[in-house]
């Protein structure tokens, strides 16, 4: 078994499977055939398993998924492990095997790990590509896991704020030329949501189509909202919704964005609103995926 490394955070086995797409199951079996996974157990005799395993089976998923039959890994040392995974990173294009990678370097909180990983995928599908193919199916393999508790705020931070880097960084190399009748957009987030990754990615989107932006950013008072909304006269707003507001708040809170904004088109995303099962006021759309976006800014 591979050397222990200090103990971040603990995962159940149903958190491992999440992450690296290996059944429960298979991951037991595995324990007992080859030894592969050494559990700890708490007081009250729960298994668990630390960072340490996270990585090690997030290694072997890697290997797995480009050829390596268990037996053979289990044969190998872990540096072994880990000079095969960096090889196949470096030669595989593959968006599961990015994204994979991705996870790995979050759990090692590897900055130079991520922007290399990052780079070589804008350098073979250009800056937009590599966020809708591999940072958004990467956040979103994540996500319910940061939603849950499962991953520690320690690593939802360092990879939020490598991301929110590389956007901004996007966002700001695009000069703000505003095309002949374009329309204008309002971008925020509600109170006490302050997740924006996909808010600042369609700013992105936006400002590179030259459409009029108006990016104001998080946890944003409804009454400020208003103000800003009775200067600037928008015509749409965007928001994310990621954590908050949900269930009943989130009713009574889109309803007052459609009746305080009755002269705009109100274009929400985001885990709350996806996993919303109410009806929606008629000027209030309901994002499923990046590509609706597009889509709809595309016919603007």
């Amino acid at each position: 078994m591979h050397k222990r490394l200090p103990a971040f955070h603990r995962y159940s086995i149903k958190d491992l499977e999440r992450l690296s797409n290996i059944k429960a199951h298979t991951l037991r079996i595995w324990e007992q055939r080859y030894g592969m996974l050494t559990p700890q157990r708490t007081d009250t005799n729960i298994r668990y398993y630390t960072d340490a395993e996270l990585r090690y089976v997030l290694n072997v998923s890697l290997l797995n998924q480009n050829g390596y039959k268990i037996s053979k890994i289990a044969s190998l040392t872990p540096e072994a492990i880990e000079r095969e995974v960096k090889r196949i990173t470096n030669l595989k294009s593959d968006h599961e095997s990015q994204i994979s990678a991705l996870v790995i370097a979050m759990i090692d909180l590897n900055e130079f790990d991520f922007n290399k990983i990052f780079n070589d995928s804008v350098m073979r599908l250009g800056f937009e590509e590599t966020v809708i193919q591999i940072i958004f199916p990467f956040l979103e393999k994540i996500g319910n896991l940061w939603i849950t508790g499962s991953i520690r705020p320690l690593h939802e931070h360092f990879i939020s704020n490598l991301i929110r880097q590389k956007l901004i960084v996007n966002i700001d190399a695009h000069p703000k030329q505003v095309k002949p009748n374009a329309k204008r957009f309002l971008l925020f987030t509600p109170e006490n949501e302050i997740h924006e990754l996909a808010l600042l990615f369609n700013y992105y989107l936006l400002k590179s189509r030259n459409q009029d932006v108006i990016y104001i950013g998080l946890n944003i008072p409804i009454y400020d909202l208003v103000s800003v909304f009775n200067y600037q006269k928008p015509d749409y707003l965007i928001s994310c919704f990621t954590v908050h507001p949900k269930g009943e708040v989130l009713k009574n809170y889109v309803n007052t964005l459609s009746k305080n904004f009755k002269e705009s088109q109100i274009i929400l995303s985001g885990y709350q609103i996806r996993h919303y099962k109410g009806s929606l006021p008629s000027n209030v759309v309901r994002l499923t995926d990046v590509k609706s976006f597009i889509d709809i800014i595309s016919k603007i």
